[in-house]
């Protein structure tokens, strides 16, 4: 088994097709397929279903590739940093929770480097797909939060995912509001002066476990609840119907504008605030490579700074 044959694996699960695959390699077909073949024998296993339609990955073959890209991606982040560059595309995404910050951090790292020699991602998504796109080495890095009562279904859930959690900043609850809400003057707000607002929330789809919700006190009974899928029709629900969302307070003005404000949350005997401890998580005994390292760097500098 060599890095090219691997390299040839992965070009074809993305690709789907020998031709396409072989087209961007700069290798012939016969070559490709006699080096899979090759690799099968080896093996001892089918990585590919074959078909006048393409080529689809076996149940092996998509373990297999789960190994094949961590192994050539730590290659890559090997050759990144002590190799003299070659002339590929070198990937780097993130997958997160809906945080400005994380957004943010993204867009400081990506301006120090030749955007024109790297394929950069960011993709705000629900928290069973973070993990996901993370496990299966779509992304890098994946950010999203723990708490008393998500920390042990998500310790297992990652844990299982062979994942790691670091931490980056811990934070109590704030009431996240258009700065024209009747509450947006108080010093906190508590969870009877909200009682008749709609919270909104992130979707997370129809099967997920509460333990995906990426608000805090996600468990509370709310007479009103709307469920949004991005941070843009969040904050016009804001302004439209005067609705909130419970979140960490981390607000990127520079993103998100100076027309909301984020109210202290005032816990009560039934509404207890719970800290959020915010994180990364990543592929465990892995290298981050160099955009990982700087994209961390400027999460940390922000979350600092703010």
């Amino acid at each position: 088994m060599t890095l090219t044959q691997l390299n040839y694996l992965i070009t074809i699960a993305e690709t789907k097709s020998l031709n396409k695959a072989a087209e961007q390699l700069y290798v012939s077909q016969p070559s490709l397929t006699n080096s899979m073949k090759e690799l099968e024998r080896e093996l001892g296993i089918t990585l590919f279903n074959r078909s006048g339609r393409g080529v689809t990955l076996t149940n092996d073959g998509r373990e297999f590739l789960l190994y094949a890209k961590q192994l050539y991606g730590q290659y890559e982040n090997i050759l990144e940093k002590y190799g003299k560059g070659g002339s590929y595309k070198k990937k780097f995404g993130v997958s997160t929770q809906h945080y400005s910050f994380a957004v943010k951090a993204f867009v400081d790292m990506a301006k120090e480097f030749d955007m024109s020699k790297y394929e950069f991602a960011i993709r705000e998504t629900k928290t069973a797909e973070v993990i996901s796109d993370v496990s299966t080495m779509k992304s890098e890095i994946g950010i999203l939060y723990l708490c008393d009562f998500n920390r042990k279904s998500m310790g297992k859930l990652l844990q299982s995912a062979g994942l790691e959690f670091s931490h980056l900043i811990e934070c109590q609850a704030y009431v996240y509001i258009w700065k024209n809400h009747p509450l947006a003057g108080e010093k906190a707000i508590s969870f009877e002066q909200l009682e008749g607002y709609p919270c909104l929330s992130f979707e997370q789809g129809d099967n997920s476990s509460f333990y995906f919700a990426e608000e805090i006190l996600s468990t509370n009974e709310y007479s009103q609840v709307i469920k949004a899928n991005d941070r843009a029709t969040m904050l016009n629900l804001m302004v439209g119907l005067n609705g909130y969302t419970l979140c960490s307070g981390i607000i990127c003005e520079e993103l998100n504008g100076s027309d909301f404000v984020a109210v202290p949350f005032a816990d009560d005997e039934n509404n207890k605030n719970s800290v959020m401890e915010i994180g990364y998580i990543t592929k465990k005994n892995t290298l981050l490579s160099k955009m990982g390292e700087l994209y961390v760097e400027k999460l940390k500098r922000y979350l600092i700074d703010n």
